[in-house]
């Protein structure tokens, strides 16, 4: 019985093409070539497949998943525990929270530069400051 194509796999995993193909590359799913030539992937490629999918969700890169890959089981995965596994675990998460404060920086510098320019906007457009609206008083 022959694999499944990757037409199929696709289908089956919501993956395009495209991106199964850049897995093969990245050494994150195998296939076989059939004698037309064609990929053709194992039933196991489904759930190799959502494993990847589930683990780039998690921000991890391709080449951190091909190091975590082999100690996946299951579809959401769970890893198998081992120093090494926890350690680049956690120097992914380190990089994460990084960024987030990288973010929540930038964010707050952006913020105040649009505080400090409303507040001068009454300076320096006089009729955006709300009086020109208001009755005069005699």
């Amino acid at each position: 019985m022959s694999g499944m194509l990757i037409g199929e796999l696709s289908r089956r995993t919501g993956v395009n093409a495209h991106q199964l193909r850049y897995y093969e590359a990245q050494g994150l799913l195998q296939a076989d070539r059939g004698v037309n030539g064609y990929r053709e992937y194992a039933d196991d490629a489904v759930l190799a497949v959502t494993q990847i999918r589930r683990l780039l969700e998690a921000g991890l890169s391709t080449q951190e998943i091909a190091y975590l890959l082999p100690c996946a089981t299951g579809p959401s995965p769970e890893l198998e525990p081992c120093p090494e596994l926890l350690d680049a675990l956690r120097a992914r998460l380190h990089k994460l929270d990084a960024c987030i404060e990288s973010v929540v920086q930038s964010r707050q510098v952006l913020s105040d530069f649009i505080d400090a320019t409303e507040r001068r906007m009454p300076e320096v457009y006089p009729e955006c400051d709300g009086s020109a609206a208001e009755p005069a008083t005699v």
